[in-house]
Formats: structure tokens, sequence, C-alpha cells
């Protein structure tokens, strides 16, 4: 990377953009500089349709004197579909530098309307293919390309999941494609580069398509069908030549159907794939091998279509055995080391007719023997039947377990040695890119890490769910609201939550309720268990506003909060219409602090009032309204929601302090939401703050929070001046605690606290995940208060960094993380090492910091052995009664002072 230069250009978020249909992309870059103090003052872009077409741009800028380098709106003519655009930057710094020309990158649109469509959906000929069979479908098309292909381009999805292939060979990378959404408003198509795979003459595309989301068997309630009893594809290929002419090749009856190898394949069942039934060069020109029958078309019209919005599912990690285990009931096991999601690759040389089965298992038991009761009724079962014998190399297609562990039957007569070497685990999530790290003095918080870090790879697989292993697999919207900041300080979410809260407000119900999952799989499901027809909860509801308002914060994407402002909007009316009082929430199911530890025997639900818990969100949803109807100009509506968060927080104060400032609940949630929804005055806050902690303290320095309590306790305690026993809370390491799982072995996060009890024993088979990401909540304050790295929220997308190191509790001596923020890598590092102080932070160009050092004097701080005063990219300093607090620009700075 050059000393001063621009790079890591993005449009909408990515760095190639294949296929979109957004009208107006927006540009994203990073300033490089080793000076500090660097700022951007004007940037100019231009755009155009190749990389030689610069002299004549479709649009140039000019010079705009701004420092915004996130999210900058395209200003050129209208974009064209199926149409390549290349795009370059150039920026002017603070000091009146100017950078060259970035290297061009490029975005590429695909099918902005649905009248170009051309394609049917298709499906087999039900007359010749049971439409309800479990067979996966493969269809087929021949066609003669011409010489001189410039372009090959496929738009394809299906009502299902599918796979293509052109030529024998598989297109793309994309595993379970076209992904879940709320199909019948948002159904996604991928597009694919096959330039390199068409040939001329004759050319073959194939399509293998299984039941999915769509149609496959989803939730504990064993629900089919639920948005749609058929399967179908939609494919167009075009074809552009040198001559300038095209060509298209679009699904339609004239397609062929056949059914092959994958005689069942479905998310929770496994797979089975007999290689007998394989049909050789299927997706080839030549001979068709075996009976294939025709297709027949579906009314599933086009307006629903809309181009990729998250990046797609990928294999992003390949994993050996670490070991094999031979069990005490005699099952031979493969121990991966890891709970992951994914799936098994067999790479072996079988003989003819070989029957492998493999099962899938998060954990064992306390004797050692495979354990499968919490999968309930997902079978999780992968089996493999060989045709001819040979060398096989096989991976399931439309299906992913959640496991640790595999049992291994059908390979008796091989070695342990050759068992392992003939398996590797592939592991599946969301490609999301790897944003941030944290670390500490403590291995097991280390390990703490990695567990939330393998929790979210586990459960982000197109939706956030709650968990991938039992017959659930949702997203549950509770879950996803309580985690997303911690969510975005390990990767890059974007894309991601945008995909996802479309469909949030697509499924949300017309009286603005919000449902449980997203997609509604559930769809009615609490009318039947707890007879209310509101079909929301508290909580769960409120990822209506804490989403978009968290993606707002973390990236700047003003655009999105726009998008879901009437949502959010939506989901507040909703609650203001409930219940006598205007501004209590006093009414209707609500989940509360669930799974809290302070329930009653053998209950889910917390000790906390529901009516408290309901409250506090309302009020958090009201001021995260008011907040966003100010950042989009809406001056009005702003003063409307803040009078209402007026009457919520003096409702909230009436109805649950009591007359000395105290919390009538006496719960540590009840202490928490207050404390960090901000509900109460200063004196009263005193008051409840130290009431928190001494539960805590009473509690031997323990939790009982469950699901809402849990993510914020740590935060309520280090805001409010009790960092140690937040501290202590986190290297608890005996029951209930964040690190007591670990001392069980765990690599994930587990749903329960004694998820696996001192004894050894199970806590229940009936709702007991050992990867459910909520509990990992507290990354984000690990990030923002242990190492110390968070933003200014007046200025979105870590424009303004706050750093303040949390050292001096006992039991961490130092703490390092880092981010890669929209404007570049942001870190923030402490050790205190011989009765001295050292910090280190890193601020990429075109931003800037407030840092405290806690406990310094100024006079004896340096910078890079410098005394405070002198030092380059200082703009202020002042000594407090904190310590000392500093404004900085861009840089990499090196802290040294006497600890006090």
């Amino acid at each position: 990377m050059a000393d001063f230069g621009v790079h890591s250009l993005t449009s909408e978020y990515r760095e190639q953009l294949l296929g979109t249909d957004v009208r107006v992309p927006r540009f994203g870059w990073k300033l490089a500089s080793v000076s500090r103090g660097t700022s951007q003052s004007a940037y100019r872009i231009q755009t155009a349709e190749s990389e030689e077409g610069f002299g004549s741009p479709v649009w140039d800028s000019g010079r705009i004197e701004s420092d915004r380098s996130v999210l900058v709106e395209y200003g050129g003519p209208p974009v064209r579909s199926r149409t390549r655009y290349y795009y370059r930057v150039k920026l002017w710094d603070n000091d009146g530098r100017e950078t060259e020309w970035s290297r061009p990158a490029w975005w590429e649109t695909g099918l902005l309307s649905s009248e170009e469509w051309l394609a049917d959906w298709i499906t087999p000929d039900p007359e010749a293919i049971d439409p309800h069979a479990k067979e996966a479908f493969l269809l087929r098309k021949g066609f003669r390309a011409k010489q001189g292909i410039r372009s090959a381009r496929i738009y394809a999805t299906a009502a299902g999941v599918y796979e293509l292939y052109a030529n024998g060979a598989r297109v793309g990378e994309d595993v379970l494609a076209p992904g879940w959404t709320s199909y019948r408003e948002r159904h996604q198509y991928q597009t694919y580069d096959v330039t390199d795979m068409l040939r001329s003459g004759e050319n073959v595309i194939g399509i293998v398509l299984g039941d999915g989301w769509y149609k496959g068997e989803l939730t504990w309630l064993s629900k089919r069908n639920i948005y749609g009893d058929r399967r179908a594809a939609l494919l167009q290929l075009c074809v552009r030549y040198e001559d300038g002419s095209e060509e298209w090749v679009a699904t339609d009856p004239t397609w062929e159907a056949a059914t092959g190898p994958i005689r069942m394949s479905e998310l929770y069942a496994g797979e089975l794939y007999d290689a007998r039934l394989e049909r050789a060069g299927w997706s080839e020109a030549g001979e068709k091998a075996g009976q294939w029958h025709g297709t027949t078309t579906v009314r599933l019209g086009y307006g629903q279509l809309a181009a990729q919005e998250n990046d797609p599912t990928r294999v992003v990690e390949t994993l050996a055995p670490q070991s094999v285990l031979r069990t005490p009931q005699g099952d031979r096991v493969l121990d991966m080391g890891q709970n992951l999601v994914g799936r098994m690759v067999l790479t072996l040389d079988l003989p003819a007719g070989a029957h492998i089965r493999l099962r899938h298992a998060e954990v064992l038991d306390k004797h050692g023997n495979f354990y499968v009761g919490n999968l309930r009724k997902a079978k999780q079962t992968v089996e493999y039947i060989a045709g001819e014998a040979g060398s096989v190399s096989f991976a399931p297609h439309f299906t992913f377990q959640g496991f640790r562990y595999v049992q291994v039957e059908g390979l008796e007569h091989l070695s342990d040695e050759r068992l392992a070497s003939g398996f590797v685990a592939e592991v599946l999530h969301t490609d999301m890119k790897p944003t941030g790290s944290f670390e500490c003095s403590n291995p097991m918080v280390n390990r703490l890490q990695q567990n939330i870090v393998w929790g979210q790879r586990g459960n982000f697989l197109d939706v956030p769910t709650d968990c991938p292993q039992r017959d659930e697999r949702l997203g549950w919207t509770g879950d996803a609201q309580v985690f997303i900041r911690t969510a975005a300080f390990n990767y890059h979410v974007g894309p991601f939550f945008t995909k996802w809260l479309r469909d949030l407000k697509a499924d949300q119900r017309e009286t603005g309720s919000v449902p449980y999952v997203v997609p509604n799989a559930l769809e009615n499901y609490t009318s039947t268990m707890w007879g209310d027809e509101t079909y929301t909860s508290s909580a769960w509801g409120d990822a209506a506003t804490v989403c978009p308002w968290t993606v707002y914060q973390v990236y700047g994407d003003r655009r999105l909060l726009e998008e879901q402002y009437g949502s959010m909007k939506a989901w507040v009316e909703f609650i203001r219409a409930q219940g006598d009082e205007e501004s209590l929430w006093n009414s209707g199911f609500h989940f509360g602090d669930w799974l809290a530890l302070d329930a009653h025997e053998g209950s889910y639900f917390g000790a906390t009032p529901v009516e408290l818990v309901a409250t506090a969100y309302y009020a958090l949803s009201t001021r995260i309204l008011r907040d966003a109807a100010a950042v989009l100009g809406k001056d009005e509506e702003a003063r409307e929601y803040g009078r209402l968060l007026e009457g919520i927080v003096a409702k909230f104060r009436e109805a649950f302090l009591t007359s000395e400032g105290r919390m009538a609940a006496s719960t540590q949630t009840a202490n928490i939401l207050p404390l960090v929804f901000e509900l109460l005055d200063d004196e009263d806050r005193k008051r409840i703050a130290a009431d928190l902690n001494e539960l805590v303290l009473k509690n031997g320095c323990h939790l009982d929070t469950g699901f809402v309590g849990t993510p914020y306790l740590c935060l309520a305690l280090s805001e409010n001046g009790y960092h140690d026993t937040a501290v202590k809370l986190l290297l608890q390491d005996t029951y209930p605690s964040w690190l007591y799982s670990i001392s069980k072995g765990a690599t994930t996060i587990w749903e329960h606290w004694d998820g696996i009890k001192p004894d050894g024993s199970f806590w229940s088979d009936d709702m007991n995940s050992y990867n459910h990401y909520a509990y990992g909540a507290i990354g984000d304050w690990m990030y923002r208060y242990v190492a110390g790295l968070d933003m200014d929220e007046s200025a979105p997308a870590y424009k303004r960094v706050r750093i303040r190191p949390g050292l001096g509790a006992e039991g961490l001596t130092s703490a390092r993380a880092s981010f890669e923020s929209a404007y570049g890598r942001i870190g923030s590092e402490w050790r205190e090492e011989g009765g001295e102080v050292f910090v280190g932070v890193d601020i990429p160009a075109n931003a800037g910091a407030d840092i405290l050092l806690p406990g310094a004097r100024l006079a004896d701080v340096t910078e890079s052995d410098v005394p405070l005063q002198a030092a380059e990219g200082v703009v202020s300093c002042e000594e407090t009664d904190e310590g000392v607090r500093l404004a900085v620009g861009s840089g990499s700075y090196r802290f040294r002072y006497s600890a006090s």
C-alpha cells in the first residue's frame, strides 16, 4: 500500500458486486497516509463502461469539497441492466496533497425490471415424476453457441434450493442458493459469470433442485410447504458475442427432467445419496444416461424477484478430525475438536455398494457416549451408498449439520488413522468478511471470544438463526437484536442485516406487530400455545428498531435507516396501541427475561416482571425512533416521539420504582434495564447501580440473568462505576458464568448456563442447544469496555472513535482489540507491566479519536518517548479526575505512564 493514496474501493459494501438491482449504488473508499492527522478534504469519482474508458466517463463527479468517504451515492445517468461499470476515485487531504487515481473497481447490474425475465418457472412433468418426491430433481437443456463468445451470464433462482452446472462443471461456489427470504414478497436470484465455462458448439446447462426452506420440513411443528408445494427453477442465460449479437437460453417446457442419486436431502434430516443412481455426464453434451422426462411451467410470477442482497453461503474453511474415539457403547466417532456448522466430506476408496452412515452430534454424554437427545426431531444423518468400486469424493448437497462429533458406520474395516484421513469438515456460513479481533491476558477469556465467533459463524447462515442443529434453526428476532452489536465487531454484517431487515419488514403485520422469527415460518403459532393473537413479544419485536439503528451507527447506512423507518414507526405505534395506559406496555404475551436463572423451578420465564421488560423496551424503541427521525430530517416526528418517550419514562418510574428511588423488583435484570436504557435521573441511577452491584456480589459474583438481562449486565456495571465487578463476572469460572461452559469443554456459546451440569448430566433434551449465540453478546462489552474500543455515536461509522482502556481491574493485565471500520483499521491495546501502563491506539486516516488514559497525570505521559504536549497529531489534552483526556487525529500512538 502506498504511503499516501486511496484504496479498498467498495460499491454497496462489496469490492466486486456482480448482479445487483440497486439503481443508485453507493461507493466507499479508504485513505492511506503515514502522516498523522490526515483527513480528506475533497474527492472526485469517475465511472466508465470499461477500464480504458475513463477518458470519456459515464459520470464524473468533479472535485467535491467533502470529507465523506462512506456510502457516497452515484450521481450519474440511470444505469442500464446487465452492464458492468468501472469506477475510480482520487482524493485531496487537509494539507492540499492530491492522490493518484485509485485502481479501478467495478460493479455489474443484473435485471433491473421484472419485465426482463424471459424464462418460465419450470418443474418436472407431474405425470412422470411425483412433485412431492423426496428425490432431488435434475433439469437440463442443451444448446449450440456460435464462435466468438465475449461474455455469458446466468440469472437463476429456485422455489427450493439449487445447484447449477455447465458442461459438467459446478457453477459458482454458493451453497443453498437462493437463500431464505420471505419468498412470497421477496425472492432472491443469483448472477453467475459463465464466460469461461461455455464453448462454441454444443453446451448443456444443468440444475439440481431440492426442497430447502421453500417446501421442506421446518420448525419443531414439522411444517412443510410453507411457501408452496411445488419445487421449481427459473434460469436465463445471456451469451454475448464479439460481433455484438446476443443469444438467450431460458427455462421453458423444452427442458428435460429426471431424478438422480440424491434420494432425500432435507435441512434437518440430512441426505441419502445413492451413487448407483448417478447419471454419468447428465449435464454434459452427448448421450444422456437413463430415461428423461418433460417439464411443465409453474405460475409463480416475477414481481417478487430481487437480486442477491447479502453475501452468499459458502464453504469458508475445512477442518480435519482431531481424533477417533471409541465410546463405551462401541461406536466409532470422529472428534472434530470444534463445534461447527457445515458438512462432512468423504474421500476414500470404497467397494461397490458400500453403505456409509454419518450421524452428527454436538456433545458426548457424561459416560462418553454419542448424544443426540437435544436434536429432537432433527436426524442430522448423512448416508452414502457407493456405486462401482473405486475412489470416491462426496459431500452432501442441500443440508447442513451442527456438530463436533460424527458417528461413522460402514467403515469398520478401516483403521482409526485411515478413517480420520478420509474425512474433513467443510465449515458453512454466510461469507462475511472478518472485521474484528479481541484478546487479553486471560486464556479462558480468549477462548470465550473464539466461542462467540464460532457461534456467530454457525448461526449466521443466510439468516440469524437461534441454533443450527435441532428442529428449529429459525431467525429469532430477540437473539438477533441483542447480539447485533457484537456481530458487527466480529464480521462485516451490513449486507447480512440489510437483507434480513427487508424480510422483517415484509413479514411485519398490518398492525405493526413483528413476528418472533423472520422469515416467519411459525406463522400464527403463539395463538395456539399462549392464546395471544398479537404474535409478538417485547425484546423480540424490538429488532425492528434496534437492528437498523445499529447498522446505521456502525456503517453509517442512512439509506437503510430511511428504508426501515416506516417499519420502525409501525412497531412503536403497535406498542402504543396496546393496553389501557398510553405509556406502559402491560398487555399481551411476552417472553420476558427468557431462561433467567431466577425463574421458578421448571419455568422458562425469568422472575423480572414482564411488564417491566416490555415497558423498558417500549422506551428504547421510542428513543431510537426519535433519534432516527432526527437523522432523517423528520423534525416534527422527532419532537412527537421525544414527548412520547418522556411520558414512557415517567410512567416507568411511577410503576416500577419505589418511593425511595429503587426498583420494586429485586432481580438483576430489573436493575439493569433502566440503567442501560436511560430511564432514571442521576440520583436514582446511583442508587440502582449500587443495588445491582450488591445483587451480583451477594450472589457470589454470579449472574442469574436470561436473554434480556445478560447482554447488558456488564455494560450497566462498567458504565456506572463498577467495572471491577463486571470484570470479576467475566472471569468467574464456576456455574453460572461465561467461563463455566469453557471449563466443560465448550467451543461455542450455550443456550443454557447449565447445558451440562457440574456432575456432567444435561439440563434437558427439550431445549438445550450447545451453539446458541445470544449470551455471546458479552463480546460487545469486551471490545468496548475491556479493550476500550468504542465509537462516538454522534459520528456514525467510527468517524470519531472513543478509546478508554479498561485497565485497573483485578485479574487482567492486558487487552487488545482491532476493528476494520469503514475508514480503516482501528486498534486499542493496553498492558500493565512493572508499575507502568502502556497504551497503543491506531486511528485510520479521515477519522479522529477521543482518548482517556485512566489514572494518568499529564506530566507523566509520553507518546513514543516524547512528552504528550509535544506529540504530533495530539489536538488537545487535559488532566481530569479520571485521568488524562486527549483528542487526536489519525495515526498510530504509543502512550506510556506510571500506574496510579
